[in-house]
């Protein structure tokens, strides 16, 4: 059952930690640097912390790991990272070359060399590219791991920023190409051109020789919208300029710029899913049963299609067809094209299988990808201008390999295969399902010792939150550092996450979000109930939301669990929209400025519930102070509140760089990883209390 609350909920004015919240003050910088100093002596104090730590190391950067990569026009493109390469190079190689176990790599830019010359720590962020022959690029550049990136032009050919090209300040703005001498811009520099999640709110076109400041709008959201965004769509040789207006994470209105400057507004509902135009055909799905002209049904986990170019010119849908029809505990994962063919990537029963989907004179048929079973298949790279595609396999003892075609699925060659980082001969991976408060079966994995006997020390992950889905993948570290030494591993696909399609993520969305707890508590029942470990030996992790789920669990459930890991959290749900960009989420979790919604936030927000007389298992709370996604207030206040409530056994770990994601430097990533997998141990296996 849930935890009671020990003691009225102090309103946000009483909030005596409100203080943590100014990311940058010295106040709070000195007690993140107290803070960091006591965990480190803790955990990297640990004989097991230094070997922990290069194995980490030595897994994140050794040369043998795939080295993912997506081609265009007969190049391959990777973004590799290791030991003498910190901040990593972008690099490229021909297809013939790549297919090889020694590709000959073309470096494109070294960034341990650029941000050794800038004095700046540059963390890529990706690049967009000028078609049709792709040696232009819009080069994002983070300087800190943050999603806030600067802007430059840069030509691969010559490998130099181009001089007097464009470029753009540090800003969460997007930027891609209409043609060479025009950049689409969705601007959140100024106050008046972001919402208030911090996202753009306006579109612009930026032309070559004028200033930023003279982009001229063309597109316009609401100040309370997520966001808006423009960039071309391409169908063969055509070219459409699509413009969407984000009115939150799951709803929004989407728009074609036609040739008189009109913005057209796609006849679709306003919770429409994947969008791909093939052969004038414009396909999509749905998160909610839509009523479409002409009477068809369109309904969540199917995918369906209109004549997108007979709309264009008469400004009518016509009929809708199916391209594929939703089946139980089916749900689309990925839908994507090359020139000729539409490949959709399926999750069936939490496993993965990939059909391709072509149109002939009797409508729409698929056709299976010939791929490994029983694993998580999905789509790694494909070429919407050309007919290569590729496809990752992995499940949590096989380690992942790239299967690749140059032919739109025909042939299937598998090209790159990760070399096994642990022993998993006595090891098995097996489906298990709890039965949920409500009556509701949640499945879950469990790998382990095949001749587990006794109840061993367990990881529990989950997520469970914005149609996200947990599927099965192979974590050579986690087999290293946990699996090796006879521990479990558990994945829950609760309700809140994308397992199942729109309907398992609706199940847990705002005053529904309990169910996502429920399920997650009802997993670590049922791992007691089945002797694969016990409450004092059961550690739980999650990450971003997943913190928030572990985060209420640590103060619904504690005597459910041995450990508790949160990592970069939200936890005051009641102050949430006020730190930045938490205003976005308001969809997933509720406005808590509306009484009503706020009541239901009150309910579960970790922070408010934090009392003096739990019992409360070992805590880590770890987070970024360049965390410009998840504050860093969530975390650094949860750690102060529950210390001064008396929990000695609360630790917390702040790292400067890396943002949301703990990009940038592997040995940053590792030391974190050493660290966790030390706390794991020390709490469950009581080597401290």
């Amino acid at each position: 059952m849930t935890k009671p609350i020990h003691a009225p909920l102090p309103t946000i004015g009483e909030d005596p930690f409100l203080w943590l919240e100014d990311r940058t003050s010295k106040p709070a910088l000195d007690w993140v640097h107290g803070q960091n100093a006591r965990t480190k002596e803790r955990l990297q104090g640990d004989v097991s912390y230094p070997p922990q730590y290069e194995t980490a190391l030595e897994l994140m950067t050794a040369e043998d790991n795939i080295a993912v990569g997506y081609e265009l026009r007969g190049q391959v493109y990777n973004f590799w990272q290791d030991k003498a390469n910190v901040l990593g190079l972008w690099r490229r190689t021909q297809v013939a070359s790549y297919k090889t176990d020694k590709p000959e790599w073309q470096t494109i830019i070294d960034f341990d060399a650029l941000s050794a010359k800038e004095g700046v720590r540059w963390v890529f962020s990706g690049a967009r590219r000028l078609y049709p022959d792709f040696s232009r690029c819009l080069l994002n550049l983070s300087p800190d791991g943050g999603d806030a990136s600067e802007m430059r032009e840069f030509d691969i050919e010559t490998g130099t920023f181009v001089e007097g090209g464009f470029q753009a300040p540090v800003s969460k703005s997007s930027f891609s190409w209409l043609d060479i001498d025009t950049v689409i811009v969705a601007a959140a520099f100024e106050a008046e051109e972001r919402t208030q999640s911090g996202y753009p709110r306006v579109v612009k076109l930026w032309k070559r020789g004028t200033s930023l400041a003279e982009a001229v709008p063309i597109f316009e959201g609401q100040v309370d919208d997520l966001a808006v965004g423009g960039a071309l769509e391409f169908d063969g040789d055509a070219q459409y300029l699509l413009l969407t207006r984000s009115i939150d994470f799951y709803s929004g209105h989407h728009f074609v710029r036609l040739a008189s400057g009109e913005n057209r507004r796609l006849p679709l509902p306003d919770d429409v899913g994947d969008i791909a135009l093939l052969k004038g055909q414009m396909v999509f799905g749905v998160r909610s049963p839509w009523s479409a002209p002409g009477g068809t049904t369109c309904l969540p986990d199917g995918l369906y299609a209109f004549d997108f170019t007979r709309w264009l010119k008469t400004g009518d849908i016509g009929g809708i067809e199916t391209v594929l029809a939703p089946a139980a505990r089916v749900s689309i994962a990925h839908v994507a094209s090359t020139r000729d063919r539409l490949f959709v990537s399926l999750m069936d029963n939490v496993r993965g299988r990939v059909v391709f989907a072509e149109r002939g004179e009797r409508g729409w048929s698929l056709t299976p990808v010939a791929l490994p079973e029983n694993g998580n298949v999905d789509i790694s790279h494909i070429n919407q201008f050309g007919s290569s595609v590729s496809f990752s396999f992995t499940d949590f003892l096989t380690p992942s390999s790239i299967i690749w075609s140059d032919d739109d699925g025909d042939t299937l060659t598998t090209v790159k295969a990760q070399p096994a980082r642990f022993d998993a001969s006595a090891l098995v991976s097996e489906q298990f399902e709890a039965r949920s408060r409500d009556g509701t079966l949640v499945p879950y994995f469990v790998v382990r010792r095949r001749d587990q006997q006794e109840p061993v020390p367990a990881l529990l992950y989950g997520y469970g939150g914005f149609e996200v889905p947990l599927l099965p993948a192979y974590a050579g570290l986690r087999g290293k550092l946990w699996l090796e030494k006879g521990y479990a591993y558990v994945q829950a696909n609760i309700r809140g996450g994308g397992e199942f399609g729109p309907r398992w993520h609706q199940a847990a969305l705002r005053d529904k979000r309990q169910n996502a707890f429920d399920d997650f508590a009802a997993v670590a029942e049922d791992l007691v109930r089945r002797g694969i470990s016990t409450p004092s030996m059961l550690g739980i992790q999650g990450g971003s939301n997943g913190g928030l789920l572990t985060g209420v669990s640590l103060v619904q459930r504690p005597e459910l669990f041995g450990a508790v890991i949160i990592e970069v959290p939200l936890l005051d749900m009641l102050r949430y929209t006020e730190l930045p960009p938490g205003a976005s989420w308001m969809a997933e979790y509720g406005d808590p400025s509306k009484p009503e919604e706020a009541a239901w936030l009150a309910t579960y927000s970790p922070y408010q519930h934090v009392a003096d007389d739990a019992d409360y298992p070992p805590v880590l709370l770890t987070t970024s102070t360049a965390d410009d996604r998840v504050h860093p207030g969530h975390a650094r206040k949860m750690a102060a509140r529950l210390q001064a409530a008396g929990h000695a056994n609360v630790l917390f770990f702040e790292e400067t760089e890396g943002g949301h994601g703990g990009r940038g430097d592997r040995r940053i990533q590792a030391a974190q990883t050493a660290m966790k997998y030390v706390f794991l141990e020390q709490a469950l296996k009581g080597r401290t209390k």
